[in-house]
């Protein structure tokens, strides 16, 4: 789901994980723009790809 997906965020793609962590970049409907550490900058379409957030704080 992409409503809590937000630019700047730090993401990692569950079935890649030698791309690393990456940074989105956009988010324009479905379609997320990311800048992986080791894959580059890539676009996921969200209905496809559960994306991952790391870096939060969860208290």
């Amino acid at each position: 789901m992409t409503l809590h997906l937000s630019p700047g965020m730090r993401v990692r793609h569950p079935g890649q994980p030698d791309w690393g962590v990456g940074q989105i970049q956009s988010v324009v409907s479905e379609r997320i723009t990311v800048n992986f550490e080791n894959a580059g900058k890539l676009l996921i379409i969200a209905t496809e790809v559960d994306l991952e957030v790391v870096g939060e704080d969860r208290g």
